[in-house]
């Protein structure tokens, strides 16, 4: 073995022992403020899912089952800072790790999560993500400004630190110092409830300080889109209906005059969700149109960048003009990595001299639904 081999073996072994000594500091630091037991009595979880043990000379809790929550019986959480310590026990094959506060239920709760089985996290902007359930879906796909790099250990502890004021929430992960992920508003639908933990992992030293918030703003951080008069914000949306598989929109299926119609308008970023309004099934699909009128007056053509999550047919004036998919499991998974975003498509409108009806077919059966739509002019258009 050559000198430069030896130093690299030196260096590989040094950072290592460095990674578990920073993650034993952590973890002792917790344990020194009276964390809450991790004892079967303070959690509420089904048989054979979790078991309590002593791991590396402290109480913890170890999940057996993937996707099966363990709830802390009595607390309910408002504002404050959380903490805990989390090793991954198998992360090649189940990698997430779910932290849930102000949870009422399953279906509504606001949570944070670990994408943690690839190496190199601090260079994946998915690597940990902020995303509320909404009537039990799980808005990742259409949040994904809500997600970043972070400094996760395959193997050690890792230390967590959540910051929850009113709507905004600070992400700590192994540094006390610089936050891994700041959220400028919570997105969720709940501002009181429980605390839970998921994945296949072994957690200790949780510490819950209510009201602890280290002077975070509760109100939410500016919106910087709402600076751009481009986006198209105000919109009418149908009552969803079933879409038989392999079903393709068409004339046919345009809206009639009886179909009734209710406004929506656009959560921050401009995004029209969908979700929020009607859930997701997540096993069938169905559709809604959405609908707003563009007054241009002249004839013609403007660029319009659209973001959605499925499935989309755009009409312009009746007539069909954009049809396309944006499915994370398939080869139709648009860029950014199946996220609804602006860069999923662009294509250029056809106006004519006054009102412009511009109608929008949108089917999903995969987690959130929505759009984003924005046009890239103003000239002459209201």
């Amino acid at each position: 073995m050559n000198t430069n081999m030896k130093n690299d073996s030196f260096l590989k072994k040094t950072q290592l022992l460095l990674q578990l000594m920073i993650s034993a500091l952590f973890c002792c630091s917790a344990a020194a403020q009276n964390p809450i037991p991790m004892e079967v009595s303070h959690w509420e979880f089904k048989d054979k899912t979790a078991e309590f043990i002593t791991y590396k000379g402290v109480k913890a809790m170890k999940i057996l089952l993937a996707d099966k929550q363990i709830i802390l019986k009595g607390h309910q959480f408002t504002n404050g800072t959380i903490e805990f310590d989390v090793e991954l026990t198998d992360p090649d094959h189940s990698p997430f790790v779910s932290f849930y506060f102000r949870q009422q239920s399953p279906q509504e709760t606001e949570c944070v999560y670990l994408r943690a089985g690839k190496p190199n996290s601090e260079k994946r902007n998915d690597a940990v993500q902020y995303a509320p359930f909404i009537k039990g879906i799980n808005l990742w796909n259409m949040l994904g400004q809500y997600q970043g790099p972070a400094n996760i250990h395959i193997i050690g502890w890792n230390h967590i630190k959540l910051v929850v004021s009113g709507l905004q929430l600070r992400v700590y992960i192994n540094s006390l110092e610089q936050p891994t992920l700041e959220i400028p508003r919570l997105e969720g639908n709940t501002i009181k409830g429980s605390i839970a933990l998921d994945g296949l992992a072994i957690f200790a030293n949780l510490m819950i300080k209510p009201d602890k918030t280290e002077n975070l703003p509760a109100v939410a951080a500016p919106d910087l889109t709402n600076h751009d008069a481009n986006y198209l914000r105000n919109w009418s949306v149908s009552r969803p209906h079933w879409l038989n598989d392999g079903q393709e929109l068409a004339k046919k299926d345009l809206p009639a005059d009886t179909t009734i119609w209710e406004p929506i308008h656009a959560e921050r970023r401009g995004l029209i969700n969908i979700t929020r309004l009607y859930g997701a099934p997540n096993d069938k699909k169905r559709y809604v149109w959405l609908k707003t009128t563009i007054h241009s007056d002249k004839e013609q053509k403007v660029n319009m960048q659209l973001g959605f999550c499925n499935d989309v047919w755009v009409y312009i004036n009746g007539e069909l003009l954009y049809l396309d998919k944006n499915t994370y499991w398939s080869p139709m998974r648009k860029n950014p990595d199946g996220r609804c975003d602006l860069a999923n498509s662009s294509f250029n409108i056809p106006l004519k001299a006054g009102e412009n009806q511009l109608l929008i077919g949108l089917a999903n059966n995969y987690y959130g639904w929505g759009i984003i739509a924005r046009l890239a002019t103003l000239e002459s258009i209201e």
